[in-house]
């Protein structure tokens, strides 16, 4: 998650607790910037009044206020009322203790097999093949171009349904409907259905699912009861083997950029990563890809030739034919994902017989419809180059800042996780957060997911604190090692230095589904901080070229949560 926040400080103290269900990284500069891996924060001085904003089409807000559960529950669903039950329940289904970790399923059936039986189980094997659906693998942009697909196509006025993976806080998230993820009671009502029939029906040869191939389950349930029109499902991890390639005619597969992710399951080289991507291809089914790299491309290339697939690769979006629209994704890469997104989108509707129905057949081959503009320009996806604002409360003060200095944090964040990524995602926030702080000197904006939306006050520039520190989560199945040097230097490179830097472990559990109301138990932050320390050695190294004293690594515990002194934030930011 990255975090970048500009702000005119008020306050004193930073509260690292506050940061809690995902690894982070913050970039202070004085204005507030940081950065994170998996997930990364950025921090930045910002002269614009917080204040939440996303947009969205007309459909959905109208959607909002008529999104009302049709069907009531009985006592036949268990817990019905309880959404923290159905957390429960998913969390049971976690056979891995840690990320990375082999799954404890064994049996005589292998995943797809054991996929295949479940759906039969729920009666859905043949209503599947009624989907229309779009899918999409990829290392990088899957979910991003997930979601201009599904903006797109519910704007030529279908029913969508989208299935993407992870989930930031609430795994209702990874279910949306028309664009709105699904309402606690649809999501309870489908999901005991689905629980109480495969509980009835496990052996031990074949037991409950695993949490990611319930969820896919779960998703074709879903879809099918609501009767989409289009279904949208990006693959979990690889293609060849996930669990959602049980989909046997899709109406357009779609592969983004290729990338090192995985290599433990996927290989080691882009060929073997581009064979597993390319193994949802179906014979003589319309396929299209980005760009890639030509060890990758000529994979690709020699499964789409003997599977008899139409692959074309589809052209980044021209910035001139969004006819002064921006899309609502920020950075340069979303031009990739959009112009995928497009040609998947254009083939589908070809394909079914909806592109003259819905467009009239009035639109040149070399234009962008109007529903496609308004797609790209209002699709919405947490936590990728996204900019959240979050407003001290004007009361707030500290005896050690000047009471005439004031702001708000603005945090950039994004999900970058592999090198490339990493690199995409330094060179986005640098870009975003200098824009931020040459337009913070004239004016008072909103921004969401990257763009400005509305026009700035002046603001003194006596008032402005600027600092940029770096708020980093690494898991230890990454290397951080390769992460955080392509990060700096990607940051360097354009004019963008960290002055601190924050390693902060996991207050979320890899073995617990939670919602957003789910209460953290105070024990998690008694911890080892071993891996922490190891970042931050490695982090000096690659400043300083010197390791820390980190005299306390060993066994070291977070006994609560920390607070930072105020000399942090607001001492010079070169020392």
């Amino acid at each position: 998650m990255l975090i970048d926040t500009k702000t005119y400080l008020k306050g004193g103290i930073f509260e690292v607790s506050c940061f809690h269900k995902r690894n982070c990284h913050i970039f202070l500069e004085r204005r507030w910037s940081s950065t994170s891996f998996p997930a990364c924060l950025g921090i930045r001085d910002s002269t614009a009044r917080g204040c939440g904003y996303i947009k969205m089409s007309s459909q959905v807000v109208e959607k909002m206020r008529s999104n009302v559960v049709v069907k009531e529950y009985s006592e036949d669903f268990p817990f019905a009322s309880s959404y923290e039950s159905a957390m429960e329940a998913l969390s049971s289904l976690i056979t891995r203790q840690k990320r990375g970790g082999r799954s404890s399923i064994g049996g005589k059936y292998g995943k797809l097999e054991r996929m295949s039986m479940y759906l039969k189980m729920l009666d859905l094997e043949e209503h599947i093949e009624g989907l229309k659906i779009i899918h999409v693998a990829g290392t990088k942009g899957k979910g991003s171009t997930c979601t201009f697909c599904e903006a797109i196509l519910r704007e030529c006025g279908l029913r969508t349904g989208l299935f993407t993976s992870p989930h930031l806080v609430d795994v209702r998230e990874r279910f949306r409907l028309d664009g709105l993820e699904i309402t606690e009671n649809k999501f309870l009502q489908y999901f005991w259905e689905c629980w109480r029939k495969l509980e009835d029906n496990i052996t031990e040869d074949l037991p409950m699912p695993p949490l990611f191939q319930f969820l896919t389950v779960l998703a074709f349930k879903i879809f099918i009861s609501e009767q989409v029109d289009v279904a949208i499902i990006e693959v979990g991890l690889g293609g060849k083997n996930d669990s959602t390639n049980v989909i046997n005619e899709p109406v357009v597969c779609g592969i983004t950029s290729l990338g090192m992710d995985h290599t433990d399951v996927l290989g080691n080289t882009l060929g073997q990563i581009a064979s597993h991507k390319a193994g949802i291809f179906k014979p003589k089914i319309p396929a299209f890809t980005v760009s890639q790299s030509l060890e990758a491309m000529d994979v690709i290339q020699e499964i789409a030739c003997q599977l008899m697939v139409p692959l074309e690769v589809a052209q980044p979006v021209d910035h001139k034919k969004l006819k002064g629209l921006e899309l609502s994704l920020a950075g340069d890469h979303q031009f990739v994902n959009a112009g995928l997104a497009v040609s998947l989108c254009k083939c589908w509707l070809q394909r079914t017989g909806n592109w003259e129905k819905l467009l009239k057949n009035d639109i040149l081959e070399a234009d962008l419809p109007d529903a496609f503009l308004r797609g790209l320009s209002t699709a919405y996806i947490s936590g990728r180059a996204q900019i959240v604002h979050d407003t001290y409360p004007t009361s707030y003060s500290s005896s050690h800042v000047s009471g005439s200095s004031c702001g708000d944090l603005i945090f950039y964040l994004d999900g970058a996780h592999s090198p490339e990524s990493m690199e995409v995602c330094g060179r986005w926030f640098s870009s975003a957060s200098k824009g931020n702080k040459n337009s913070s000197e004239s004016e008072e904006g909103i921004w969401g997911n990257g763009h400005l939306q509305h026009k700035r006050e002046n603001m003194e520039s006596s008032c402005k604190m600027s600092k940029q520190i770096l708020l980093f989560n690494c898991m230890d199945v990454r290397d951080p090692q390769i992460l955080l040097p392509r990060l700096v230097s990607t940051c360097a490179s354009s004019g963008t230095h960290f002055s601190k830097a924050l390693f902060v472990p996991s207050i979320s559990a890899y073995n617990k589904v939670t919602s957003g109301a789910s209460v953290i138990p105070l024990d998690n932050f008694n911890r080892d901080l071993s891996w922490q320390f190891h970042l931050q050695r490695l982090w000096e190294r690659i400043l300083h070229g010197r390791d820390v004293d980190t005299a306390f690594d060993n066994g070291s515990k977070m006994d609560h949560a920390k607070i930072i002194p105020h000399e942090f934030l607001y001492e010079d930011a070169t020392h």
